[in-house]
C-alpha cells in the first residue's frame, strides 16, 4: 500500500509516464500466455514501416488498439497485442538510395545487390527501433517479447511456403500482361497502389487516313505519345457510320505503319468519335481487345518512360516531351483536327505521386477469382463483421470485381521471388529451398531478380507472426485474432488480402471484426502532409501535454469510419481534464483516514451517496456497452461527463461538510464512497488514460499490484437507486436555477438569502436543505405546501414538483442596485449611439472593409440586447419597490 499523503501537488506527465511504463514492462504485465482457463483476445498491430516515424495516423491507430487491449486485459481475457514492423520495400529502398546519393554520390548499382542489401539491413538496425520506442512513449501495451518483422526468419519462411503452395496450385503464374508501372520508382504496382486524381488535360483529335482512299477516321486521345504503338482502330460492329470500313487498312500518322480497322462491342458508339485507337501494350482495355483480335503488342516506352527504338525519331525523348513533339508534327502535316479541354482521372504512384504508365510486362501474378470466393462468403455471412457495416459493401464490391494481383516488384529490398531459371534448358523451378542446379538437366540456375510486393508478406501477418507454417501453441490458441483496427485507406491493400490469405492457408478467417477508423486531418479539414507542412508530430504533443492528453483527444474525437480534425486546443482541454482529475483525487486523498477500499452497507448510505453510486453504476454499463460496440468516442465522453460534472463538481461539493465535520457519524461513509467511486471510475478511464489513472490508483486504498491487471468494474443491479437519482436530480436542478438567478442580478457569493419552497414533495426538498444552504447561498430554507406568508417582492423559479421563491431584498440592496444599473444603462446608450453613428455614416459604410462593418453591426445588436435587459431589470426594481 502506498502512502496517500505524498501525492504531488500538480501532475507532471514527464515525471510519471516513463517511470510507470518501465515498471509495467519490468513486471511483465503486457506478456501474453496461452491459458486454457481464459478466453483469448488478440490484436496484431498493423505493422508500421520499419524506418518510419510515428505520425498522427499511427497515434490514432495505436491508441484505439491499446484501449481495446487494456479493457479486455482487465476483463480477464488472455490478451495478446502482437507488435512488429514492415520492411516497406519501395519506401525503405528509396530512403537508403537517397542517403547513398547525398552522402556518397553512389547508386545501388555502384554497390551491387549484396552490398546494397547490407546497407539496407544496417539502416534497419540503426533506425528500426525508433518507431517501436515511439509507440512505447504513447503507452502501447504490446507484448514486446513477441515483436516481429516482415523479413525475419519466420515470416520469410511463411512467405516462401505460401508462394510455392499457390504456384503448385496454379494460383501464382508468370505472364506478359498489362500492369501499372511507376517510371520514377522503376517498378510494377498493383491496382491498389495506384491513386487516382482528377486532372485537367486535353482530347487531341487526330486524322487516320484510310489506305488508297479519300476517307479517314477521326480518333480522340488523351495520350498522343502512345499512338506510336497503335496496332488497330476499333469501331462498334453496329455503328452505321463506319460499318463499311471494317477490315479496311489505315495508315498510322507519322509512323506510316499499316493497321487494320476491327469491330469490337467494347467500343461505345456515343463516346468521342466512336472510333478508338488500340494500343495493346499501353492500355488495359486495349490489351484485352488485342488478345481477342490477336493484335501485336508494340511497347514504345522504356522503364523510365522515355521513348524506345519503336518510337522512330522520338526515341530517347521523355514521354511528355515526345507528346509535345508529336502534337507539333501532326499539326505540321495537317493531321491534327482539333484540341479540346478535358478533365479525367489520372493514376499516380501511391509512394511518389508520379503519373503511372500502363504497360505490358512479364510479371508474377496471383490468380484472384478462386481466392476471392471464400473471402467474399466470410464477409457476406458475417463471420467477419466490418465496423461500421457500410465498409463491408466497399470491400464486397472490390472483391467481386477483383483483378489478378501483380506481385513482382523490380526492387532489391524485399522477399526475393523463390523462382529459379535454368540457363541451359530454360526450366523454371519454384522452390522453398535455395536451388543450385536444374532438376531437369543439371545446368546452372539463376534466381529471379525481382522481389515480392510488400503487401504479400503483410497479407500473412495474422498467422505468420504466430508461428505458421508450424502448428504452434500460439497459433492454435490466439488465431483467429479478435479484431483488426485499421484505416479505411488500406482496405484493399491489406484487409482484403489478409482475409483471402487466412481463408486459403488457415481455412479460417484471420479476425472476427474489422474496426475501421478515419484519417486524422488538420484543423481546416486537410489531410496532413509534408507538402502542406501541416503535420503535427505526436511526440512533440506528448512532450508538451503528456501521452494521456493526446490519447484522450484522439479517443474523444473518434467515431468509427469517420475522419477527425485535430486541434491543439482540444489537447489543452484534455490536459485540463487530467488536471481536474488530479486535483479532485488529491482533495480526496487529503481527507482520507481509511486504509481499505469498500462500499459501506447500503442502509448507511445517504441520499447523495446513493445518487453517486447509482450514477457510477450506470456509467459502468454505458462505458462497457459502448466499448463492446466499438463506440470508443461515446464511451470516453460518458466518462468525461461523469468525472467532471457529477463526481468533481457535484458529489465532492455535496460531501465536503461531512468530511470537514470531525463529529459527523457519516464522515467515514463519505470517505468510503469517495474512494470506491473514484478508484473504480479510474479503472474505467484507465484504457484511455493509462498513466494518470495508475499514478492516482496507487495512492488510493486498493487491492492488487497495478490498475493494469485489476478487474474491470461490473454493473450491479443492487447499486441502482432510481428513486434517489430522481430526488437528487430535482435538488441539483433547484440549486442550478437559484445560482442562475443570483448570477443574473449580480448577487455576491457571500450574500445569503431565504428560500421558500412550495411543493407537495416535502421529503425530497427537506433532504436538500443542507445542500441549498451550502451550494445555493440559502440563509434559511422553508419547505411548505401552501403559498401563504411569502413576501410580495420575490424572484422565483420552477422545478419539477415545486416553486422556489427568494425575497428580493435578501438578494440586493435596492437603491445601490438601481444606481449601478443606471450607470450601466448610460454607458450602453453611449456605446449604442457611437456604433449607430458609424453605421449611419455613408462614408464609413462605403470605405470600411465588409468584415469591419459586420463587426459593428454585431456590436449594435449586442448592445441593444444588453440595454433591453438592463431597462427590464430597472423596471422590475422600480415596480417591486412601489
Amino acid at each position: 500500500m502506498s502512502e496517500t499523503h505524498n501525492i504531488a501537488k500538480t501532475y507532471d506527465p514527464q515525471q510519471v509516464e516513463d517511470r510507470l511504463y518501465n515498471e509495467w514492462l519490468d513486471k511483465g504485465y503486457f506478456k501474453a500466455e496461452a491459458d486454457p482457463e481464459k478466453e483469448p483476445f488478440t490484436i496484431v498491430i498493423p505493422p508500421p514501416n520499419v524506418t518510419g516515424q510515428l505520425h498522427m495516423g499511427h497515434a490514432l491507430d495505436e491508441t484505439l488498439q491499446d484501449i481495446l487491449i487494456r479493457w479486455r486485459r482487465m476483463q480477464g481475457y488472455s490478451t495478446l497485442w502482437l507488435p512488429g514492423t514492415d520492411h516497406a520495400g519501395i519506401a525503405t529502398q528509396i530512403k537508403v538510395e537517397e542517403a547513398l546519393r547525398k552522402e556518397e554520390n553512389l547508386t545501388r548499382y555502384d554497390l551491387g545487390r549484396e552490398k546494397f542489401l547490407e546497407r539496407v539491413w544496417d539502416w534497419k538496425h540503426r533506425y528500426g527501433d525508433r518507431i517501436t520506442n515511439q509507440l512505447k512513449k504513447l503507452g502501447s501495451s504490446c507484448d514486446w517479447s513477441r515483436e516481429r518483422f516482415t523479413m525475419d526468419e519466420g515470416c520469410s519462411e511463411a512467405v516462401k511456403e505460401v508462394f510455392v503452395n499457390l504456384y503448385h496450385k496454379g494460383l501464382i503464374y508468370q505472364g506478359n500482361r498489362i500492369i501499372n508501372w511507376c517510371p520514377s520508382c522503376i517498378t510494377a504496382l498493383s491496382d491498389a497502389e495506384v491513386e487516382y486524381e482528377e486532372k485537367a488535360g486535353h482530347f487531341w483529335y487526330i486524322k487516320y487516313n484510310v489506305k488508297d482512299s479519300e476517307e479517314f477516321l477521326t480518333i480522340a486521345t488523351t495520350r498522343p505519345e502512345t499512338m506510336l504503338g497503335d496496332t488497330a482502330v476499333a469501331i462498334h460492329p453496329e455503328d452505321e457510320r463506319y460499318k463499311h470500313l471494317i477490315g479496311k487498312t489505315l495508315i498510322l500518322p507519322l509512323v506510316n505503319r499499316e493497321i487494320p480497322v476491327i469491330a469490337d462491342e467494347y467500343v461505345d458508339k456515343e463516346f468521342g468519335t466512336g472510333a478508338v485507337k488500340i494500343t495493346p501494350a499501353h492500355d488495359p482495355n486495349d490489351f484485352e481487345i488485342g488478345l481477342r483480335h490477336r493484335l501485336p503488342q508494340i511497347k514504345v516506352m522504356n522503364d523510365d518512360a522515355t521513348i524506345n527504338e519503336y518510337g522512330g525519331k522520338y526515341e530517347g525523348m521523355e514521354r511528355y516531351e515526345a507528346r509535345r513533339a508529336i502534337v507539333e508534327d501532326l499539326k505540321g502535316v495537317g493531321l491534327l483536327l482539333n484540341i479540346e479541354d478535358h478533365s479525367h482521372n489520372v493514376g499516380q504512384c501511391y509512394r511518389c505521386g508520379t503519373t503511372v504508365e500502363p504497360i505490358t510486362s512479364k510479371q508474377w501474378f496471383v490468380k484472384m477469382k478462386p481466392l476471392a470466393e471464400a473471402a467474399v462468403d466470410v464477409v457476406r455471412n458475417e463471420t467477419i463483421k466490418f465496423v461500421p457495416e457500410r465498409f463491408s459493401k466497399i470491400y464486397m464490391n472490390w472483391m467481386e470485381n477483383v483483378h489478378d494481383w501483380c506481385i513482382s516488384r523490380q526492387l532489391w529490398w524485399g522477399h526475393r521471388i523463390p523462382a529459379f531459371y535454368c540457363e541451359a534448358c530454360g526450366e523454371v523451378i519454384v522452390s522453398k529451398e535455395k536451388c543450385t542446379a536444374c532438376d531437369k538437366c543439371g545446368g546452372t540456375v539463376k534466381q529471379d531478380e525481382d522481389v515480392l510486393d510488400t503487401w504479400f508478406s503483410s497479407a500473412l501477418w495474422p498467422f505468420s507472426t504466430l508461428g505458421w507454417p508450424e502448428n504452434t501453441e500460439d497459433l492454435e490458441y490466439f488465431y483467429p485474432t479478435s479484431v483488426l483496427v485499421t484505416g479505411y485507406d488500406i482496405i484493399f491493400f491489406w484487409v482484403a488480402r489478409m482475409i483471402f490469405s487466412g481463408m486459403e492457408h488457415m481455412d479460417k478467417e484471420p479476425f472476427k471484426h474489422v474496426f475501421i477508423h478515419g484519417i486524422v486531418r488538420d484543423s481546416q479539414g486537410r489531410k496532413m502532409s509534408k507538402s502542406l507542412g501541416n503535420g503535427i508530430d505526436p511526440l512533440e504533443v506528448i512532450e508538451q501535454y503528456g501521452a494521456d492528453a493526446l490519447r484522450f483527444t484522439l479517443a474523444t474525437g473518434n467515431s468509427p469510419g469517420n475522419d477527425m480534425r485535430f486541434y491543439l486546443e482540444r489537447v489543452e482541454s484534455s490536459r485540463n481534464f487530467a488536471n481536474k482529475i488530479w486535483n479532485a483525487s488529491r482533495f480526496v486523498l487529503m481527507n482520507l483516514d481509511i486504509r481499505e477500499n469498500k462500499l459501506p452497507a447500503l442502509s448507511k448510505l445517504t441520499l447523495e451517496d446513493k445518487w453517486i453510486v447509482s450514477r457510477y453504476n450506470t456509467l459502468v454499463k454505458e462505458v462497457t456497452d459502448n466499448l463492446e460496440k466499438f463506440e470508443l468516442g461515446i464511451a470516453v465522453q460518458k466518462l468525461y461527463d461523469f468525472i467532471w460534472d457529477e463526481f468533481c463538481d457535484w458529489y465532492i461539493e455535496l460531501v465536503k461538510p461531512r468530511l470537514y465535520d470531525q463529529e459527523s457519524n457519516s464522515r467515514l461513509q463519505a470517505q468510503y464512497v469517495l474512494t470506491y467511486v473514484l478508484s473504480n471510475t479510474l479503472k474505467l478511464l484507465h484504457p484511455f488514460m493509462p498513466f494518470i489513472t495508475e499514478e492516482i490508483w496507487q495512492h488510493l486504498p486498493h487491492e492488487g499490484p497495478s490498475i493494469v491487471i485489476s478487474p474491470w468494474p461490473e454493473y450491479c443491479e443492487e447499486y441502482s437507486f432510481a428513486d434517489e437519482e430522481k430526488q437528487m436530480g430535482i435538488i441539483m436542478e433547484t440549486i442550478k436555477n437559484i445560482r442562475n438567478i443570483r448570477a443574473e442580478i449580480n448577487v455576491a457569493p457571500s450574500r445569503k438569502a431565504k428560500l421558500y419552497i412550495i411543493t407537495g414533495n416535502r421529503e425530497t426538498f427537506e433532504q436538500g436543505t443542507a445542500f441549498f444552504e451550502k451550494l445555493a447561498g440559502a440563509s434559511e430554507v422553508i419547505v411548505k405546501s401552501q403559498k401563504d406568508d411569502i413576501p410580495d417582492d420575490v424572484v422565483s423559479t420552477i422545478v419539477e414538483g415545486a416553486e422556489v421563491f427568494i425575497p428580493l431584498d435578501d438578494l440586493v440592496d435596492r437603491e445601490k442596485e438601481i444606481e449601478r444599473l443606471g450607470k450601466e444603462k448610460q454607458n450602453l446608450e453611449k456605446e449604442l449611439q457611437r456604433v449607430n453613428g458609424k453605421l449611419n455614416n455613408a462614408g464609413f459604410m462605403a470605405k470600411a472593409p465588409e468584415s469591419v462593418v459586420e463587426a459593428e453591426k454585431q456590436k449594435a445588436v449586442k448592445y441593444a440586447d444588453m440595454l433591453a435587459k438592463v431597462e427590464e431589470r430597472l423596471d422590475s426594481l422600480a415596480g417591486s419597490g412601489a
